[in-house]
Formats: structure tokens, sequence, C-alpha cells
């Protein structure tokens, strides 16, 4: 009887010196530059940094090109464009709009500029962004033939936004711009569906 009574005392001496073992060990890989967790500790901390680098281009090349959808957004609601047009340039603007301050509001935090070295990658780089001719076209086009030419530039430019998405959840940390990113994904693959089909 009296050794079953000692049991739980001897089980808790014996945790208790296991996690005093295993304390002193952590902070001895923790101190030592030479320790056995370093390389796992030094691994995780440059995947971080990259994630972290990648997140900062995502938001540097995201909000110039958000920009130029909402631009072109707002092109389809002060023209005579068709009902479906209007609903989408206005469901565009809703969605980019916030997503914008968002990811300007993260570089801020960051310490990070707000545009690339070398600016914009777009115009012609793959990314869906359209030219100043784009643009200017796109401007003096009116009716049938405007919502054509919106149309059909509104979803070579989701297509780059998607894949620019894409890149970041291969090496984001960040669970805010994992979210972001999922959501880029998803609606703008919707609304090229919708734009495809009204084409």
């Amino acid at each position: 009887m009296h050794l079953k009574k000692h049991h739980p005392v001897l089980a808790a001496v014996g945790v208790a010196a296991l996690l005093s073992v295993s304390a002193c060990g952590t902070d001895d890989a923790g101190s030592g530059a030479a320790g056995g967790g370093s390389t796992t500790s030094a691994t995780e901390s440059q995947n971080v940094d990259d994630g972290r680098k990648g997140d900062v281009m995502f938001a540097q090349m995201m909000i110039p090109h958000h920009r130029q959808a909402v631009e072109m957004a707002d092109e389809a609601l002060k023209k005579d464009a068709s009902t479906e047009v209007k609903g989408l340039a206005a469901q565009i603007k809703a969605a980019q709009g916030p997503e914008i301050e968002t990811m300007t509001k993260w570089l801020q935090e960051w310490d990070a500029p707000m545009t690339a070295e070398g600016g914009h990658g777009g115009h012609g780089g793959g990314d869906g962004m359209m030219s100043g001719d784009d643009m200017e076209d796109l401007s003096a086009a009116n009716g049938a033939a405007f919502d054509k030419m919106w149309l059909t530039m509104m979803i070579e430019h989701h297509e780059g936004a998607v894949e620019m998405a894409e890149g970041v959840l291969k090496t984001t940390t960040n669970p805010q711009v994992e979210e972001m990113a999922k959501a880029i994904v998803e609606g703008q693959n919707e609304e090229i569906a919708t734009m495809k089909g009204l084409l």
C-alpha cells in the first residue's frame, strides 16, 4: 500500500527531472553556435526571410496591377457599356479597392518601399498589365466594341493576377498574405469564367 501511495510522487519527480534536462538541452542548443538544432533553425529562418521577400514583391507588384484594374473598371462604369460589363466592373472595383489599401498598409508595416526596384514588371511582361496604348484604345472605344475589348483585356489582366497570387502561395509564411492570395485566385478565376461566357 505504501508503494502505491508513493508512485505518483516518484512519477512527478521523474517528469520534473526530465523537463529540467530537456530545458537545459534547449538552452544549450539555442545558445551554441554549432548546436544540434542550429541547422534546422537556420533553415527555418531562411524560409521565413525568403517568404517575406516574396510577400513584399507580391504587394509591390499587385498594388499597381489592382490599380489598373480599378482604372479599367472606372472606364466601364462611365461608358455606355452593357449591364453585364458594368456589373462586373463594379464588382472588381469593390473587391480590389480594399485589397490595395490592405497591401499598402502591409508595406508600411514591413518598412518596405511601395514599388519594386525597377518598377512594375508589366507592360508585356506576362503579368497581364495593359500598355499605355492599350488603355488609350480602351478609352476611345464605345458600345459593343468597348465591351469586347474590355472583357478581353480584363481576362488577360485577371490571369496575370492569378499567376502572381499562385506564385506567392508557394513561398509565403504569412497567413494574411495567404488568405488574400487565395481570395484573388478564387475570385478572379470565377470572374474570368464569367467574362469568357460573355464573350
